[in-house]
């Protein structure tokens, strides 16, 4: 099976969450990745970016209304927007906040899952609401991988375990080891899946 997007939600302590599984995709990933991080609404254009471009192998940039979706390149939703994954580009919204967040990370989810369907991972990260519970079930709905950071190794608890109340997930996993397990999935035979629950 080939996976065109990896879709990484997080919040409360997404920073060194998101960071570690960066480190851990080499150049040679083929698939894009995009990332909804929670933060504040006056958060420095770019500040993220260049904080995680330092832990990345993959070029890494806030992503724009119309941007092209990239292999291999690390996309991030810019503060106080919500991004759509259209299919091969982005769009930004300003509707209103979702879970108090903007960006959402169910918006990009369902986005996500709606224009690539089977080819999209959805990752659950620590957080300290629901948000992207109902995203990653839809990703899941539509035949994607669903991923979630194991509550006992998040920094807040409430995200994945809500992911985990709402969807049958692929596979509950340490943070230490969702980046290889990405990897592996990218790298896996057509046709195999991986079940680690």
């Amino acid at each position: 099976m080939n996976y065109d997007l990896i879709a990484i939600g997080a919040s409360w302590g997404g920073l060194h969450a998101v960071g570690e599984i960066l480190s851990a995709l080499p150049a040679e990933t083929d698939a894009a990745v995009v990332v909804a991080q929670h933060r504040t609404n006056d958060a420095v254009q770019g500040g993220l970016a260049g904080l995680l471009a330092h832990r990345a192998h993959l070029p890494v940039e806030d992503a724009n209304d119309k941007t092209s979706i990239e292999p291999g390149h690390v996309y991030l939703a810019p503060p106080d927007y919500h991004l759509l994954v259209q299919p091969g580009y982005f769009s930004l919204s300003t509707d209103e906040h979702i879970h108090f967040a903007r960006p959402s990370i169910d918006v990009l989810f369902e986005s996500a899952a709606d224009a690539y369907r089977d080819r999209v991972i959805g990752v659950i990260l620590t957080g300290a609401n629901a948000d992207g519970a109902a995203g990653l079930a839809r990703i899941k709905h539509a035949g994607g991988i669903a991923l979630v950071q194991d509550p006992l190794t998040a920094e807040r608890r409430e995200m994945p375990g809500a992911a985990l109340a709402a969807t049958a997930v692929d596979a509950v996993l340490p943070l230490n080891q969702i980046g290889p397990f990405l990897y592996g999935l990218l790298c896996e035979p057509a046709g195999a899946r991986m079940r680690t629950t």
